[in-house]
């Protein structure tokens, strides 16, 4: 929490209170689609992507709905941003950020 240091103490929420929440950025190469579910049967669901050091994960969250209809290709460099590692070396709570351009 950052707080603002002239700010008097104030119980429950504050605007002299900022929660932070950094973001680290990675990038992977699409290696599959995996299929939707729900709202999103027919279209793209996950992206299953490889990691520069090889791990693999799916990362289905963070898409438009155009991107679920026209997904990236296998091949493709994505661009995704998570909050930390799990013990296993994943990104936790990974999101979908861009495709990379070259």
């Amino acid at each position: 929490m950052l707080h603002r240091a002239d700010a008097l103490y104030e119980t429950g929420r504050s605007d002299t209170l900022l929660k932070m929440k950094p973001w680290e950025d990675a990038e992977a190469v699409v290696i599959a689609h995996q299929p939707g579910t729900g709202r999103n049967v027919g279209r793209l669901g996950a992206l299953r992507v490889r990691t520069i050091d090889g791990r693999e994960f799916s990362l289905g969250t963070g898409f438009t709905d155009r991107m679920r209809r026209e997904p990236p290709p296998v091949g493709t460099v994505v661009t995704y941003r998570y909050r930390d590692l799990t013990r296993n070396g994943l990104p936790r709570f990974a999101s979908f950020l861009r495709v990379r351009e070259e």
